[in-house]
Formats: C-alpha cells, structure tokens, sequence
C-alpha cells in the first residue's frame, strides 16, 4: 500500500494533516498494530497528534513504534520541515532499513 499522502504530511506539512486522516480511515490500512492508531484517529480526526501519525507510520512499515524508533523519526521529520534537504531520503531509508 502506498502511503505518500502521509509522508507528504510528516515531511512538508502538505497534504492536510484532515485529508491524510479521511484518507487513511477509508483505507483502513491492515498491518498488525495499524487498528489501534486507526481507531484513536477515528476518535480525534483532525486533534490527531503528529506524534501518532509519526508512530502509525512506523507500524505501517513493519517497525516497532517503540520510544527509540518514534524520537528518531520525529528528528528526522522535524529536520525534513525545517527544510533540511538530506531528511527526507533518510525518512526513506529509516523506514525501509531492517
């Protein structure tokens, strides 16, 4: 499943973080882990924290959404904002390493 609205969103802001949630509830994506987030999502649409949708990103690319891997990926997303241009092929590379 392709998730670029999402990393959209965490990278650069766009698309909207609501549409990115509309988006991801008609998906329901399925990965183990994913219906919790999901739910909470369902809950507090737009009052959903980034850092959930930092967390959901990682259980949707088979990660463990542990406080190690959430506060490096929130690094990586909060440089990829301020414009760093390396953060977004390491977001890439984070989310794929094994």
């Amino acid at each position: 499943m392709n998730f670029e609205s999402l990393d959209g969103y965490l990278l650069t802001g766009a698309p909207p973080k609501n549409d990115v949630i509309e988006a991801l509830l008609a998906a329901r994506p399925a990965a183990p882990g994913a219906a919790a987030f999901l739910e909470g999502m369902r809950r507090l649409r737009g009052g959903t924290p980034d850092l959930t949708l930092i967390a959901l990103r990682l259980v949707l690319a088979g990660k463990k959404a542990d406080d190690a891997n959430v506060t490096a990926l929130r690094g990586i997303v909060a440089r990829a904002k301020a414009g760093d241009p390396a953060a977004a092929n390491e977001y890439r590379a984070f989310l794929s390493s094994e």
